[in-house]
């Protein structure tokens, strides 16, 4: 390696958690669950990771227990009978030695009619009409205090669950444009009641979402939430333009109860806010406008990987953020996906530029 990278090795207390390194495996969906269940396949394949050597699991996305939070099909479900399926993960990753949050989830306008498990249930969102491919009969339509108070509801019986079932703590996706991002933005929240208003007003639905969980989970138990400035909509759309309006929109999530924040860029290496810093990264912001750890991720291991992506880069790109003490944990997730001794590789300098690296890996340990 060209640089050093070894801190990335070290042992890090965070949030509760005592982690052998800072490596964490990204959140990724897979879509091989097809009746919603996650049976000993995937079992087996989260307890490679931590074999491997990385130092946190984050899941896949998992459904929470509502109707309308479902869109794709193959994704496994985080209530009813998929439990039982949840337990055997967390107790194979535990016996490998790891750590493990499930990732909730709410997917919000992406839901059409017809989709499962209720074809007649239509997608919710913050307003009307907030999915652009959604018309007609399809058209999102707009959750009521009813609908909210019982999505709110769901995350919070989900987190419980996970707790219950030995999880080391739960990550909620506030990300890419889902259902909990919507009600940030004001392009999909159009509203005017007390989920809605101005940068700060959109927050409520998801303070609410959090402070839920955490009474649910009580004070100890780690939370993290995945947040992002870009949407699948829109690639280059921005939560806030400012770093003083981040700060307007992450701290009363903080206060909430969250324990972490994970901040999904499309590449970690790069500026947050240019104009105010032309070096500091969007986790380094996040860090000092909230004072909570952050994850950071985005782009890392692409190349090193082999794998072919605008967003490639060499992992010198991460040292400087680093020894800034930018972030306190790097996700990690096609690298992973790709290879789950990849951590080690990492360590033993054989990682970059694919040396070591099996690719024949990549379509028979997914």
């Amino acid at each position: 390696m060209s640089v050093d990278l070894s801190p990335l090795f070290s042992p890090i207390d965070i949030a509760g958690l005592s982690l052998p390194n800072r490596l964490v495996m990204a959140p990724m969906s897979r879509y091989f669950c097809p009746d919603g269940i996650p049976h000993a396949d995937v079992a087996a394949y989260y307890r490679r990771r931590v074999e491997g050597g990385v130092g946190l699991i984050l899941s896949e996305a998992t459904y929470i227990n509502h109707p309308s939070a479902e869109c794709y099909r193959g994704v496994p479900r985080f209530h009813g009978a998929a439990l039982e399926g949840w337990k055997t993960v967390i107790d194979a990753v535990h016996e490998a030695g790891g750590k493990m949050f499930p990732q909730l989830w709410h997917v919000g306008s992406f839901r059409q009619p017809g989709m499962a498990p209720e074809p007649a249930v239509p997608g919710l969102g913050p307003s009307e009409n907030t999915n652009p491919a959604a018309e007609g009969d399809a058209a999102t339509r707009a959750m009521t205090d009813g609908d909210i108070a019982d999505v709110i509801a769901a995350y919070a019986q989900a987190a419980a669950d996970a707790k219950r079932l030995g999880f080391d703590g739960v990550e909620l996706h506030g990300a890419h444009g889902y259902l909990l991002d919507e009600f940030l933005w004001d392009r999909t929240n159009r509203r005017t009641d007390q989920w809605g208003g101005d940068h700060k007003g959109r927050t409520a639905f998801p303070v609410a979402v959090i402070a839920a969980v955490r009474a649910a989970v009580g004070p100890d138990f780690p939370v993290s939430l995945r947040w992002s400035q870009w949407k699948q909509q829109d690639y280059k759309v921005r939560l806030a333009d400012t770093p003083d309006m981040l700060g307007q929109i992450l701290r009363p999530l903080a206060d909430a109860g969250l324990s972490i924040l994970h901040c999904s860029t499309r590449r970690v290496w790069e500026p947050g806010f240019p104009d105010a810093d032309p070096a500091r990264t969007m986790s380094g912001w996040v860090k000092e406008l909230t004072g909570l750890p952050t994850i950071s991720v985005g782009g890392v291991g692409l190349a090193q990987a082999g794998i072919k992506s605008s967003g490639a880069a060499s992992l010198d790109a991460v040292a400087a953020p680093l020894a800034r003490g930018e972030f306190d944990l790097l996700a990690v997730g096609r690298a992973l996906l790709a290879d789950p001794n990849w951590p080690k590789l990492l360590r033993n300098g054989r990682a970059e530029d694919g040396k070591g690296f099996d690719k024949s890996q990549l379509e028979t340990l997914i």
